[in-house]
């Protein structure tokens, strides 16, 4: 196999399951999608309604939430227990993906987890719930990246016949980190959502880290960004819809389509910066 491939962590609902079926459906890469549980439904829900071959399709198991015992989505928060981040769903997931792509290099990587809990006044923050934002939002695309950045391609990669080879695709391998624009600290004019800005700072941050990172390993074979792609239609930000402009408040699939377009067109000057939906940068 001399494919690339990519990467859509989580891949089960939102922007990240219609990240993996866009990809799918525009270009000619292997995807690996992953779930925290129910496999085969991801998988159906990824595959419904495409004319593909679903050889090129693999769903794997990721779970970065570390919250037991109820799901991060869950609105009960009074039961919440935390415990350290439970690396080994993500390092069996890195070991099949060694294993099933020997021979080519990871090319796209959407790295998406992400919980909120919007604190309105410090009196509204919970412990519990800021640490499982934290773990969750920070630290689970943090050991992702860990994971598979040794499959991004490195200094000696050769990448040419990928310029022809492969359409609507970036000529460059990217990691990308979903941040959001409250992670900015310049731009942060309105104060509250405590856990969940200091989360996505922490993602910039992470980004720009990891960036460094490629910048000696990869050169200019790979680079490292953070996201943002607006207010999408997802039961994340659900209680905050009518709060939104209609023209501002996006589709899942829109928001999938955006961020490929606009990673697809990020040049290595752009690397380790935060970029937002229509393709312009997010200060830190």
């Amino acid at each position: 196999m001399t494919t690339p491939w990519a990467l859509i962590s989580p891949a089960s609902r939102g922007i990240g399951l219609e990240l993996a079926r866009r990809l799918l459906q525009t270009t000619d890469l292997h995807i690996v999608a992953t779930a925290r549980n129910d496999l085969q439904r991801a998988r159906s829900c990824i595959l419904e309604g495409t004319n593909v071959d679903d050889g090129r399709l693999e769903v794997l198991r990721v779970d970065v939430t570390g919250i037991f015992p109820r799901s991060p989505f869950n609105t009960s928060m009074n039961h919440w227990l935390t415990k350290p981040a439970d690396e080994s769903s993500i390092i069996s997931a890195a070991k099949f993906c060694g294993n099933r792509f020997r021979s080519t290099h990871l090319h796209l990587a959407f790295l998406v987890p992400g919980i909120l809990h919007p604190e309105r006044s410090p009196s509204q923050i919970s412990a519990s719930q800021a640490l499982a934002t934290l773990q969750i939002n920070s630290l689970g695309p943090l050991l992702l990246a860990k994971h598979f950045i040794p499959f991004l391609p490195k200094q000696s990669t050769a990448l040419p016949l990928l310029r022809n080879q492969m359409a609507n695709l970036p000529s460059h391998a990217v990691m990308a980190l979903m941040s959001a624009r409250v992670g900015s600290i310049s731009d942060n004019k309105l104060g509250g959502w405590y856990s969940y800005r200091a989360s996505k700072a922490a993602v910039n941050s992470i980004a720009r880290s990891i960036d460094v990172f490629l910048q000696q390993k990869a050169r200019d074979k790979a680079m490292c960004v953070a996201m943002h792609p607006g207010t999408v239609k997802t039961s994340l930000s659900e209680e905050f819809w009518s709060n939104v402009k209609e023209d501002k408040l996006f589709s899942a699939d829109f928001a999938a389509e955006r961020l490929i377009e606009v990673v697809k067109d990020l040049n290595l000057e752009d690397r380790g910066k935060c970029w937002d939906w229509e393709g312009k940068e997010i200060a830190p």
